[in-house]
């Protein structure tokens, strides 16, 4: 795959949920060539231009298992930077792919790993998923509006915040240090680090005192008025996030309300200028307000559906958005002035480079032969598979 600021940089990726496949698109968008180990037995989930998370990618179908695939992994590990792994703690080793046997044959490759509950510690061989590690690390308590239950924000924080990013930021810390030492590294991300990590305004604001332990009561968490989701009279949704004094004027003002009666740090007014604002937001449906806020800095806007977002003018004249074979996705991001990454190809399906990735390994027909036959490696035909 050519362009791109990661061009030239070789990735494994092992098949995974959530972080694992993340992380691999993300390398990917930017450039970088990765081959993704999919799992012989296991179809994705979705045909292969709707599964968004595998996109950019060649697949070969393994099964791990098998006897020979440990050679066969050892072998792209020989040649390639990166290596992602998603297991639970021992079970590459257990595979004898883990970070000493590729290490051996590669010292300079960065073997990326990432866990829900990390290495160490009394949960590290326990099964878990975002909502767990997010609820540990103090992340979920502090979401959802007072005197209601926490509410979980979809998986977007523990396995792609504190799972994915935190992975790629550290396999990509470890190859700028191997630009002097020459040496590879494992990199251990955990998402309950990650999430720990995201927490750490919070827990200063807390340290200042300016952080209450009670949901729904501070300025950042629906506690205060103009930071706030309001109904409008079409049962739509607007996002008010007025935090500074001169948006927050602007945003009253857009509402029609008179800046000098709201004192805007007086909490004991916070709840009568929150009735205020939903009586007023209710008058009017939401694209209504939406082109009255459209050019002012009040810190306002309309609260969009996932099938809505790609068609607003701003996501339309950035760019947010592309399709690829039919299916609307995000656009590859951070974006590069002088090495943009190069167009968004759709996933394919599992094994479809089986051959031609073990040609390239040098392997002869024969014994390719022999590992299909074997049934360490195989390759698929997927179509309108559902995504059930």
């Amino acid at each position: 795959m050519s362009g791109g600021p990661l061009a030239g940089l070789r990735v494994v990726e092992i098949a995974g949920i959530g972080p694992g496949p993340y992380a691999g698109m993300l390398l990917a968008d930017l450039g970088a060539e990765v081959l993704r180990i999919d799992r012989l037995d296991a179809p994705p989930r979705v045909s292969a231009p709707g599964n968004v998370l595998r996109r950019n990618r060649r697949s070969l179908a393994v099964d791990l298992k098998a006897p020979g695939a440990r050679e066969l992994v050892l072998d792209l590990a020989r040649t390639a930077d990166v290596l992602l792994e998603p297991f639970r703690p021992g079970v590459a080793e257990r595979l004898g792919i883990g970070p000493d046997d590729c290490l051996a044959v590669n010292p300079r490759l960065v073997y990326g790993r990432v866990t829900g509950w990390g290495r160490e510690g009394p949960l590290a061989p326990r099964a878990g998923h975002d909502i767990d590690y997010l609820a540990v690390a103090g992340g979920l308590h502090p979401l959802g509006r007072a005197e209601e239950r926490p509410a979980p924000p979809l998986n977007l924080v523990a396995d792609f915040a504190g799972g994915a990013l935190f992975l790629v930021v550290g396999v990509l810390a470890a190859l700028h240090e191997r630009t002097r030492s020459g040496e590879g590294q494992v990199v251990d991300a955990a998402m309950i680090d990650g999430v720990a990590s995201l927490t750490a305004m919070i827990h200063g604001l807390r340290a200042l005192g300016e952080w209450r332990e009670e949901r729904g009561t501070n300025e950042l968490d629906t506690g205060s008025p103009y930071y706030e989701v309001y109904e409008t009279a079409d049962g739509g949704y607007l996002a008010v996030g007025a935090i500074e004094p001169k948006f927050y004027t602007e945003m009253l003002r857009g509402f029609g309300l008179d800046p000098a009666q709201w004192p805007q740090h007086d909490r004991s007014r916070w709840p009568a200028l929150k009735q205020a604002l939903a009586e007023v937001i209710a008058t009017r449906t939401r694209d209504e307000w939406a082109a009255v806020f459209a050019d002012r800095d009040a810190c306002v806007a309309p609260v969009l559906a996932l099938s809505e977002a790609p068609q607003h003018p701003h996501n339309r004249a950035r760019g947010v958005f592309v399709e690829v074979a039919g299916v609307v996705q995000p656009a590859p991001a951070p974006r590069f002035g002088r090495t943009p990454p190069p167009p968004v190809r759709p996933s394919p399906p599992n094994g479809a480079d089986t051959d031609a990735v073990l040609r390239e390994l040098g392997y002869d027909a024969a014994r390719i032969a022999a590992l299909r036959a074997a049934g360490v490696v195989d390759s698929y035909t997927i179509t309108n598979v559902s995504n059930t």
